[in-house]
């Protein structure tokens, strides 16, 4: 059931994706558009494989934990432990304990990303080469980092922008913005770069192969001799390396920009003003 929803993914690009010549670099293939009043929302290439890799996560954390309050002792408990414990101890150290329920969403992002972008192994379009995905994931971070600046009210939400003086207000709403918009477009533009060197130097490759053996006879001539391994070796780096290494570092900058946007002790100064009006109205 993992596999699956890959599988239609693979089978669906087979079927759909036209036949090319030479580099060919273009971004998610629209497969069909559904009519709103707005806006017409086009269903995309990196939709479809996003919500293939969002279901084979699923199927995934069922297999690791089937069964798992049954007494067993499986070799896939332990790993599942060991994740959490990692990722526990990984959120407690960047957010602190408050933020320790954070853990499933931190893992679901870390894993989204890392299985979306490794889908490239397998021919597929990922889904973090398209900015409209990773804008997303942005935008539901920045939605976070708001909510938790403004638990101390509107209006020292507010007040933050004018600090530490008044006429950097216009800066400090610059930079309010420009958080999801780095978050983003750093995941994106690395995985996207990955791809492009990838198809280019696997296109160099070939045409140095048939330059060099291009005047031999049958089928020496069309042999990839520069083909062979080099691409793998770019592979590994780019597309199983840099796409979990993305995967984490978006993670940690979600992390800590959703800790280091609460202001704690001002929060807890609040509350206990609070508490103490409420104790002594009673």
């Amino acid at each position: 059931m993992m596999a699956l929803p890959i599988i239609c993914a693979i089978a669906l690009n087979v079927l759909t994706k036209p036949a090319a010549e030479g580099i060919n670099i273009t971004g998610a293939r629209i497969f069909f558009t559904v009519p709103m009043p707005l806006q017409n929302l086009p269903v995309t290439e990196a939709q479809v494989n996003s919500l293939a890799v969002v279901i084979a996560i699923f199927f995934f954390c069922l297999f690791m934990t089937h069964g798992i309050n049954k007494g067993m002792k499986l070799t896939r408990f332990y790993i599942a432990e060991w994740a959490v414990e990692k990722v526990d101890s990984m959120v407690n150290e960047n957010m602190g304990e408050y933020f320790k329920g954070y853990s499933p969403f931190v893992i679901s992002i870390m894993l989204l990303s890392a299985f979306s972008s490794l889908l490239s192994l397998f021919g597929l379009f990922p889904p973090t080469s398209d900015i409209n995905i990773i804008g997303g994931w942005a935008a539901l971070v920045f939605f976070l980092i708001t909510y938790y600046k403004m638990k101390c009210g509107p209006l020292y939400y507010l007040k933050g922008f004018t600090e530490p003086i008044v006429l950097l207000a216009p800066i400090n709403i610059i930079s309010e913005f420009a958080t999801p918009v780095s978050m983003s477009f750093r995941h994106y533009g690395n995985v996207l770069s990955g791809t492009v060197i990838s198809t280019l130097l696997a296109f160099f490759l070939g045409s140095a192969s048939a330059k060099v053996l291009g005047s031999l006879p049958g089928f020496l001539a069309n042999f990839p001799i520069f083909q062979v391994g080099i691409p793998a070796v770019l592979s590994l780096y780019f597309d199983l390396f840099s796409s979990l290494l993305q995967a984490f570092i978006f993670s940690m900058l979600t992390m800590l920009n959703v800790s280091g946007a609460f202001p704690m002790e001002e929060y807890f100064k609040r509350k206990e003003k609070k508490q103490k009006k409420k104790a002594k109205a009673k």
